[in-house]
């Protein structure tokens, strides 16, 4: 089979090549304008900011000689050529971590609840009243708004120094962040089979329960292991106001420069980190991957 291939004239081909010439000058001319945009924005940013690179570059040295510190026992060794003495308090440190993660935990689920009743109110597609569902909307962004440090500041001032402020912080917080989340996954859903059971004279609830539950559960669970492993990091952040958990074990040893023990407190939390980003991002595929086979 052969295959006929037209050969336009010269003048042709000369005013096609002309016009993809400026159509390549323009969009180069547009990136070009584009990035230098973006580097004026930039330095009136740091100007605005107060980011002055010659006192980054004049104190680097402080930042690197700070890591050196922590990596350095008292007796001048490094860190890693005497583990005991390093992690010389892991059984406390290891109840404090203990503490964080049930804070984050007990956190979470109140928070999952709140965000699973409120988020059907705050979505376009199923919300009852245009009212109820601005006011639930602006109620959810208030809890996501405000950081969870400032509540927890609140709550420690309201309620004392402990895990309680923590889960208070961390239960709001989370509430707005996946009422958000799970309304957005609420307005993507098919709604043929909420008109099928409304069609019954099924009530609102009875739509929400066997035509939208189904369609979402396993995106829900996804979302909250997803934000249950942010905040064992919110947790061990808040720790620092004094809201419970291995953050003020933390703070104090920064503020006493027990600077060997900030770095195993460190490794302790990042290797946490670590195995529940692994633990929650396979049961996350297990979910999807059950949810698409059905």
């Amino acid at each position: 089979m052969t295959i006929a291939v037209s050969i336009l004239p010269e003048h042709q081909l000369a005013a096609l090549n002309a016009v993809y010439r400026k159509a390549v000058a323009r969009k180069r001319l547009r990136l070009l304008a584009g990035l230098a945009l973006f580097v004026v924005a930039l330095i009136v940013a740091s100007i605005g900011a107060d980011v002055r690179l010659r006192t980054f570059f004049s104190s680097f040295g402080n930042f690197v000689s700070y890591f050196d510190r922590i990596l350095t026992l008292e007796s001048g060794q490094r860190v890693w050529t005497n583990v005991g003495e390093w992690f010389w308090g892991w059984h406390k440190w290891l109840k404090l971590l203990g503490e964080t993660l049930l804070i984050s935990y007990v956190g979470t689920l109140i928070g999952a609840v709140f965000a699973f009743v409120l988020n059907f109110f705050a979505a376009e597609n199923t919300s009852p009243a245009a009212w109820l569902r601005f006011t639930v909307r602006r109620l959810l962004e208030f809890a996501r708004t405000v950081p969870g440090i400032v509540f927890a500041l609140i709550f420690v001032i309201a309620f004392g120094l402990g895990p309680m402020a923590g889960v208070l912080a961390i239960a709001i917080h989370s509430t707005g962040a996946l009422g958000k989340q799970f309304s957005e996954i609420v307005e993507n859903v098919d709604m043929k089979p909420v008109e099928g059971i409304r069609s019954t004279g099924a009530s609102w609830m009875s739509c929400m329960r066997f035509a939208i539950v189904p369609q979402v559960s396993a995106s829900y669970v996804s979302y909250a292991l997803l934000r249950f492993e942010v905040n064992v990091r919110e947790a061990s952040v808040m720790g620092l106001v004094g809201a419970g958990g291995i953050g003020q074990e933390f703070v104090v040893a920064i503020r006493n420069f027990y600077y060997s023990d900030v770095s195993a407190i460190l490794v302790t939390i990042i290797v946490t980190v670590f195995i529940i980003d692994i633990t929650t991002g396979w049961l996350r595929a297990r979910l999807f991957g059950e949810e698409a086979r059905t």
